[in-house]
């Protein structure tokens, strides 16, 4: 089969496609063959090295997180899913991979699959795993967004942004969203009620927000204290300076600053394909690649500035 491989750490160019053997599921395990794959900020942290702890040391180490697909066979006691069912899902982001999801097949355990959201294809089902199982999980899980509530979406124009504009507002929440001004009419469309230009906006003229879900990770102190009484902050926009102002906010208790790492199952995203399913969320590509372009889709991802997701067409 092919597959995209990092052959070193670096820039997009140490990305090849190869050809590689196909692999075979054990028990537990189901062969997906790969419809499409997207580009995710953990694609890019892996390539570069900066989780080596994780990823090894060891190349070639496979690319891509989360894939849209059929099932081609099961191995030993898997039961719910059988041959010709479109799935989606995500290969587990701590372990490591010779091939990932980018790749023409991809094995994973059962329980990192679920049935694909009917009415989307394959690549806007891609386009959707990782960025709204993250925003799910953020509103939901770690900071408990309720109806009426008051929340800022910042980055709200990228990926797990614009999924979480869509949830937060199914949710109830009044949503201010915080990204560059040439995107705010349709970020209107997908439910913000209120669109800031960053550009144009400090920390210290907006709120106070009951939940700010921030995706960039920087000046993450600043946005805490826009938090009213009792509010809760999350980031999924890690880097140094974040951890370390994480790690500060705990004095603060309720307002500390939390994150997580997504890491969906099954049920996760069963219930992200609900939301898919009654039209509250909807899925926002901004551009599909061929698989042998993926370098290309990582120099795009990195370049920013657009609005939705990066996605490979992978083709058998």
């Amino acid at each position: 089969m092919k597959a995209a491989q990092i052959m070193s750490f670096g820039t997009p160019d140490v990305l090849r496609v190869t050809e590689t053997e196909t692999p075979s599921p054990g028990a537990g395990e189901v062969l997906v063959a790969v419809d499409a794959s997207s580009v995710n900020g953990h694609d890019t942290i892996v390539r570069t090295g900066k989780v080596k702890m994780v990823s090894g040391r060891r190349f070639p180490i496979g690319a891509g997180l989360d894939f849209a697909g059929v099932v081609v066979t099961i191995g030993a006691g898997v039961e719910g899913y059988r041959a010709g069912d479109r799935v989606w899902g995500m290969v587990h982001p701590r372990q490591r991979h010779t091939t990932a999801a980018a790749a023409e097949y991809v094995v994973v355990t059962a329980d990192r699959i679920g049935l694909a959201p009917a009415g989307v294809s394959a690549i806007e089902a891609a386009s959707l795993v990782v960025t709204g199982s993250t925003a799910l999980i953020a509103l939901r899980d770690s900071v408990g967004l309720g109806d009426g509530q008051r929340v800022l979406v910042r980055g709200a124009a990228g990926g797990v942004g614009t999924a979480a504009v869509q949830l937060a507002h199914a949710m109830g929440g009044h949503v201010t969203a915080l990204a560059r001004d040439r995107h705010a009419t349709a970020l209107r469309d997908l439910g913000a009620d209120e669109v800031l230009d960053y550009g144009a906006t400090t920390s210290d003229e907006i709120g106070p927000f009951d939940v700010i879900l921030d995706t960039v990770g920087s000046e993450l102190n600043c946005y805490r204290s826009r938090l009213s009484k009792g509010g809760r902050m999350v980031t999924v926009g890690l880097s140094a300076p974040a951890l370390a102002a994480i790690a500060a906010s705990t004095i603060h208790g309720a307002r500390r600053i939390r994150t997580f790492s997504a890491n969906p199952d099954s049920a996760v995203l069963d219930d992200l394909a609900g939301h898919v399913t009654s039209g509250a969320l909807r899925p926002t590509v901004h551009s599909v690649y061929p698989l042998t372009d993926i370098a290309v889709a990582h120099q795009a991802f990195e370049h920013g500035g657009v609005m939705g997701k990066h996605v490979l067409a992978i083709s058998h």
